[in-house]
C-alpha cells in the first residue's frame, strides 16, 4: 500500500473529533494502516505505578486511521493528495500537485 505520508511530515485531519486540526507525524504503523500525529487523537490511559513512575491517568496519542489524514504542502500550506514522479535514475519523489513543488 503506498502511504504518501511519511514520518516528521505535517497533515491535516480529514474527519473524526480533532477535524480541521494540523500537527507532525510522530510514528506511522504501515501494516495497520495508521499513524500517531502531536498533540491529536488524545486518550486517556490509567496507568499502574512503578518503582520509577507514579500511578495515575496519563493522556497519550493515539494511532488515527491514514484515511482521516492529509498530507500539508510545505509551500502552498494546503491538503494534497502527493504524486509520484519518478527520475532517470529510478528513484520516486512526491510532488504537489497544486504548486509542483517537491516534498522532501
Amino acid at each position: 500500500m503506498a502511504l504518501g505520508i511519511k514520518k516528521k511530515d505535517t497533515v491535516a485531519v480529514l474527519s473524526g473529533e480533532d477535524k480541521g486540526k494540523r500537527g507532525e507525524v510522530v510514528r506511522i504503523f504501515p501494516d495497520k494502516g495508521r499513524a500517531v500525529v502531536a498533540k491529536i487523537n488524545l486518550v486517556k490511559k490509567h496507568v499502574r505505578p512503578t518503582r520509577e513512575k507514579k500511578g495515575g491517568i496519563e493522556t497519550i496519542e493515539a494511532p488515527i486511521a491514514l484515511s482521516k489524514l492529509q498530507l500539508i504542502c510545505p509551500k502552498c500550506s494546503q491538503p494534497i493528495r502527493p504524486k509520484m514522479q519518478f527520475l532517470a535514475d529510478g528513484t520516486g519523489m512526491r510532488v504537489c500537485r497544486k504548486c509542483g513543488e517537491q516534498i522532501l
